[in-house]
């Protein structure tokens, strides 16, 4: 197992994500706790030392599993985070009550690592009503009462939004965990989020390296096109080693649902393989082609000086992509919730005002009509 050093700690670099437990029946909220036990004894044994859950996964039941099936370890021999469970709005009030419960649930006395969870556009404004909430604060008081060890955020949310969360709360942050993979390095401007967290000199842990299994799964033409570079790894193994690939990233975790994927991922990061210049823009360029049949906006912004509803045209076809591309997804509902009625897909009119100007021929108002996304919440 590759280590990682943060701080005085060496963190394995591949880290055990607990949101994707293998369950009873399929149904996500009954974990199979028996399976998940054996799973963290093999991690443990084979070098993982680094857990991640949160307060809401797997309906709630994932601390309360992870805590059972770590309490058989020293509490010395792994580093256990959790969240703080700021993409309920309902809980911004909660964090004295949630904190102490979170330490029942995983049967310990303090936590490792603890985030502020999911900063996004719809929970940024309400994070940073710190005289309301106090969120910040109680969490660094629980830090100087030795029940955190160190803080940090993890964010789904825009640079724009990062940017707001640390000018707010910066001194107080350790690390940021991103979604970071190599379709997202453009697709969800991951690039831009990590140059963002240099700016701060904050270490980057990843969360959705292989984006839900879609990096394990390719083509047959993509998957040919990275054996003939490198025959002897699966496709799984690119999505690794491209993070690998960035010294910025400390720990990767993954939310492993089997015993099967626990091994494959394990001898992966045994050994540190990093891709040369020429393997990433290789596969960079198959990423790109990966989204052929996305929308090529290169964000001109002259479609928006025409439009009649006012629409930031440039900002849904990112999201309409992000959907495409993903099949749905919580990331574009999310953001289109935060918006007023009168300026999400649907407000358009389809005058074609906007398509006049696109230097991209794009049928922009066939998109906004295709665009048929619930409001996440």
């Amino acid at each position: 197992m590759i280590y990682k050093d943060f701080k005085d700690l060496k963190l394995s670099a591949l880290g055990m994500g607990a949101m994707r437990l293998p369950t009873l029946e399929g149904d996500d909220a009954r974990i199979d706790t028996a399976a998940t036990q054996e799973m963290v004894d093999y991690a443990m044994a084979h070098g993982i030392n680094y857990f991640d859950t949160a307060w809401g996964y797997h309906s709630g039941n994932s601390e309360l599993v992870m805590g059972e099936a770590l309490k058989k370890h020293p509490r010395d021999s792994f580093y256990l985070a959790t969240k703080f469970p700021g993409y309920d709005l309902g809980n911004m009030p909660k964090v004295k009550e949630i904190f102490p419960e979170q330490l029942k649930k995983l049967r310990v006395d303090y936590f490792d690592f603890y985030l502020m969870h999911n900063v996004n556009e719809v929970n940024i404004d309400a994070y940073l009503k710190e005289e309301e909430h106090g969120i910040y604060s109680y969490l660094l008081e629980q830090k100087k009462a030795g029940k955190i060890r160190h803080l940090g955020f993890s964010a789904h949310g825009s640079v724009e939004v990062m940017r707001r969360f640390l000018e707010a709360y910066h001194e107080g942050m350790e690390f940021c965990q991103i979604q970071l993979n190599y379709v997202d390095w453009t697709l969800q401007d991951a690039k831009a989020k990590m140059e963002l967290l240099k700016e701060y000199n904050l270490p980057v842990w990843v969360m959705e390296p292989v984006r839900g299994g879609r990096l394990a799964g390719l083509s047959e033409k993509d998957a040919e096109t990275l054996a003939a570079l490198r025959p002897e790894e699966k496709p799984v193994a690119w999505a690794f080693r491209f993070l690998q690939s960035l010294p910025e990233v400390v720990v990767t975790l993954s939310g492993m649902s089997n015993m099967e994927q626990l091994k494959e991922n394990i001898e992966i990061w045994g050994e540190e393989k990093p891709l040369s210049d020429q393997e990433t823009e290789s596969l960079l360029h198959m990423a790109a082609g990966m989204m052929d049949g996305l929308l090529p906006c290169t964000a001109c912004r002259y479609c928006t000086s025409h439009c009649p509803k006012g629409l930031d045209i440039p900002k849904l076809i990112g999201l309409y992509n992000d959907y495409k591309f993903t099949g749905g997804g919580f990331v574009p509902a999310m953001v289109i919730s935060t918006l007023p009625e009168d300026k999400r897909p649907g407000a358009c009119i389809g005058c074609r005002s906007c398509e006049k100007l696109c230097p991209q021929q794009i049928k922009i108002s066939e998109a906004m009509k295709d665009f048929d996304v619930k409001p996440w919440g």
